[in-house]
């Protein structure tokens, strides 16, 4: 075997050579890129006759002539082939062409269609290459990282081409319906989620209602297909509609007793076997199902590939699953979950325009502005959704992207306006409306409800990661059973809910009477508008099920169902606040002359409990996710009392101060390092170590390189056994050591295994990765179209600082060090995330870096990433 890295032995050099001119052509010329001193003697103008004889003119030269107006759109008809590409000059005379960036790159992306005159993108020998290039891609693994700056390159030499191809009005038909595909996606996604949004929120309210009771043809025509609200449209309470037969009655028990008995039973049966539903149809049927999604999605839009997350399969289950899990009334959400079935909607609307869907880097964007709509639906709020999209989830979020994102929130929030599947004209239940302001004197109620929602948000992500390690670990005694742990949870979570009225009731239902004025209450079926003594008794009532709304939600988030964490934090959020406004509200009625009341007027309600029930939902809400911005605007889009934005803004301020007192990750950055997704935020501005690069990087004596010659198909083939690194620095000697390029595993694999499909040669073709004059294309094979020649590389005395800014700017895949050209190291994305979580720094002398792979990219038996391998050179002596 040839060598391949400092522990291998390695043959000496062929004589043996390769010429870079395609087989048709007799000359043995490079492509011009080493030029003889004869070369540059025939192109020094000094050196031409006419030039010598005639004088160098300094006389300024004219002006090519503009064309006409009607010309740039209108081509000429005597003009040459469109297709034509005009050649310089030079070219014309000495037969090369200059390597500019350009036709590099439109070397790179040029068609693969011979019908239509191409040539095939993946076939080293179909043109001739340039030797300055980033190098031909096949694609990319799963659980690996995307190249940022050549997908935007690429999609610019698109455009190029596309311009140039097809001049004039034809052209600019071309560039408008290119240019439009972006928002055919986005209006076809904002349609589609709000349609699905309607969907489950219909089904969703009809089987948890069913768990109560079941509409029967008694009266007023009721069908069973009818929820609990719809059944009973138009009676002045629930007690009054004759429509709606509870279990007990239905079955001809009307003993006290009896009745509480059977409805306790049928209603903790249909929890389980809702929940059950849910998570077999995850279990089985698509794994990127469960939970929200949003740790993932956000991990993807950072540049990550996960296959099949945004599958077909992954939307149907994750819409049934989530309608299922939403009626089992568990402690979870459809919020989040909605966001990962609006990524699903673009992702499959995407592959209908190969412009979009063949660049990561415009599907990024895209998914970008497609989760917001997934918010609009969720909470009726486009503009919440937009910042939610820019504040939690994007990486890069350009001007365009937001406008995108504006759009299709809209599309998908007038969907959802168009169902109107609660038939009241609002967006969502538990949209409210409020009559009075607040006072000064709240201020401090509001600021302690802002200081209790940071303390939540802290101690439940602490609780939940506890949880999820435990769940992850052998002592878990429903490890491998998963959907087990999901029916233990929701008999758990039914048989405490019935008993207590607050947390019997549907978790978007429970929100809306909290955040409700108890003057706009019709029906207090839930008993929160009690007066007097019973006041008591409502605020312990509502305590205890702010704890035990607590303790479920951090179970129930992850199991393996569909389920969002931001309804349940809006649910114990509103819980405690009312409970603090309620306490005001009594202390303001028994003491009307206490002097922090002077402003309240008489014979007027001074405080409405149920705005301190909204800042409790956007302290809870802060302290979970440490979001600000999107918080206050969907919590004042859900109100639509812009009279509260102050108290809002205050108590979420407060709550991300106490909240990143004690972390600065929210709940989806705590699983994103759980997971070990290696996710680098651009937003985080925790400060690294000051120290230098070369005691973080891999050092050179443990990367596994390739050196320019000395290679054999089998030889190759044989270290991609041997060695599981993602890429391999290739180099000129192992002397020198002079970087030459970076060849990621992918593309070597393909280039082998297609060179011995197609073109038949023997396993001991030689290959190389440098120029070989004279050497003959049909015996050996050169495998520089498939190396990137111009990889990012930095000084070794670089500082760490420098380092990760390059990476979170550029959205890189890997840095290569160097001194004076010499390959000193190498530092992928996974070790950064390594270093910047977990990793040890410091370490001098071991050279062997910080992070240790352990083989390709898998997926754990609950289908995800336990430990990735990205695009690295780097890893241990024995597996590279």
């Amino acid at each position: 075997m040839s060598s391949s890295s400092p522990h291998l032995d390695g043959h000496a050099p062929a004589l043996a050579s390769s010429s870079r001119t395609s087989p048709d052509h007799d000359d043995d010329s490079d492509d011009g890129f080493e030029i003889q001193p004869d070369e540059l003697l025939e192109d020094d103008p000094l050196h031409e006759t006419d030039t010598l004889t005639g004088g160098v003119s300094f006389k300024r030269k004219n002006k090519a002539a503009q064309p006409s107006f009607a010309s740039r759109f209108l081509p000429s008809p005597f003009s040459r082939s469109r297709n034509a590409t005009p050649v310089p000059s030079d070219a014309a005379h000495t037969g090369r062409v200059h390597p500019t960036t350009n036709n590099i790159l439109s070397y790179l992306n040029i068609t693969s269609d011979p019908t239509i005159g191409g040539h095939d993108a993946k076939d080293a020998a179909g043109l001739d290459w340039y030797v300055e290039g980033p190098g031909r891609r096949v694609g990319y693994d799963n659980l690996t990282a995307i190249d940022w700056i050549y997908e935007y390159n690429k999609e610019r030499t698109r455009l190029r081409q596309l311009t140039d191809n097809t001049p004039g009005l034809l052209g600019q038909l071309k560039l408008l319906a290119d240019a439009s595909q972006v928002w055919w996606i986005l209006v076809a996604t904002g349609i589609s989620v709000g349609g699905i949004a309607a969907g489950i929120d219909v089904a969703s309210d009809w089987m948890g209602d069913l768990k109560q009771g079941m509409c029967s043809n008694v009266e007023s025509g009721g069908k069973f297909y009818l929820s609990r609200p719809f059944c009973c449209w138009g009676t002045g309470s629930f007690a009054e509609c004759a429509d709606w037969r509870t279990w007990s009655s239905s079955i001809g028990v009307h003993n006290k007793g009896g009745s509480y008995i059977i409805e306790y039973i049928v209603f903790v049966l249909l929890s389980v076997f809702f929940a059950t539903c849910a998570s077999l149809l995850v279990n089985r049927y698509s794994l990127y199902a469960k939970q929200s999604g949003i740790p993932e999605i956000k991990t993807m839009l950072g540049g990550f590939v996960i296959r099949r997350f945004l599958g077909v399969w992954t939307l149907v289950v994750k819409s049934l699953g989530l309608c299922l899990a939403v009626a089992s009334g568990m402690w979870l959400g459809k919020e989040g979950p909605l966001v990962h079935v609006a990524c699903c909607c673009a992702n499959l609307f995407m592959k209908l325009f190969h412009g979009i869907n063949g660049n990561e880097a415009r599907k990024r964007e895209t998914l970008s502005a497609a989760a917001a709509s997934g918010i609009s639906v969720a909470f009726g709020s486009p503009i919440g959704g937009v910042l939610f999209s820019l504040e939690q989830l994007s990486y890069y979020f350009p001007d365009k992207t937001m406008w995108a994102s504006f759009v299709c929130a809209m599309v998908a929030a007038v969907t959802l306006q168009a169902f109107d599947p609660f038939r009241t004209g609002k967006l969502v239940l538990y949209q409210v409306t409020y009559h009075s302001g607040w006072h000064a004197f709240e201020l401090l109620p509001f600021s302690m409800i802002g200081i209790i929602g940071g303390l939540y948000g802290a101690m439940f992500i602490k609780l939940n990661m506890r949880i999820a390690r435990w769940r992850a670990s052998t002592s878990n005694p429903f490890l491998n059973r998963p959907v087990l742990e999901v029916v233990v949870v929701a008999f758990v979570t039914a048989l405490i809910s019935f008993p207590v009225t607050f947390l019997r009731a549907q978790s978007s239902e429970l929100v809306e009477y909290l955040f409700t004025e108890c003057r706009d209450v019709n029906d207090d079926y839930l008993g929160l508008c009690k007066a007097g003594i019973a006041n008591t008794g409502v605020i312990f009532i509502l305590l205890l099920s702010a704890f035990i709304g607590f303790v479920l939600a951090t179970i129930t988030f992850g199991l393996q169902v569909p389920a969002g964490i931001l309804l349940p934090s809006m649910a114990v959020g509103a819980l405690y606040g009312r409970v603090v406004g309620l306490i005001v509200e009594v202390w303001q009625r028994e003491h009307p002359n206490f002097i922090a009341f002077a402003s309240c007027e008489p014979d007027i309600p001074c405080v409405t409990p149920g705005t301190y029930a909204v800042i409790g939902a956007a302290s809870a809400l802060a302290g979970t996710t440490r979001m600000t911005v999107s918080i206050v605007v969907i919590m004042f889009e859900l109100t639509g009392a812009l009279t509260y934005v102050l108290p809002i803004m205050i108590a979420v301020m407060l709550s991300k101060w106490v909240g990143d007192a004690f972390g600065k990750r929210g709940i989806y950055e705590s699983w994103i390092q759980f997971q070990g997704y290696p996710f680098i935020d651009n937003k985080d501005d925790t400060p690294v170590p000051d120290v230098p690069v070369s005691q973080i990087m891999t050092r050179y004596e443990d990367i596994v390189c390739i050196t320019a010659t000395g290679h054999t198909i089998e030889s190759l083939q044989d270290m991609l056994k041997e060695h599981r690194s993602r890429g391999f620095p290739v180099i000129n000697n192992l002397h020198e050591c002079i970087l030459l390029g970076y060849i990621s595993r992918t593309e070597l694999s393909f280039a082998l295994d297609s060179v011995l499909d197609s073109r038949a040669m023997p396993p001991t073709t030689e290959c190389f990765f440098q120029h070989r004059p004279l050497a003959d294309p049909t015996v050996t094979l050169d495998l520089r179209p498939w190396m990137d020649q111009t990889p990012i590389t930095l000084s070794a005395r670089s500082t760490f600082h420098l380092t990760k800014d390059m990476f979170e700017k550029l959205g890189l895949r890997y840095v290569i060090f160097t001194e004076k050209g010499a390959l000193s190291g190498l530092l992928t994305k996974k070790d950064l995330w390594f270093v910047l979580n977990e990793g040890e720094i410091g370490r001098t002398g071991g050279g062997v870096g910080v992070l240790r792979e352990e083989g390709q990219g898998r997926e754990d038996e609950r289908g995800l990433l336990r430990r990735d391998e990205d695009e690295t050179g780097n890893g241990r002596g024995d597996e590279g």
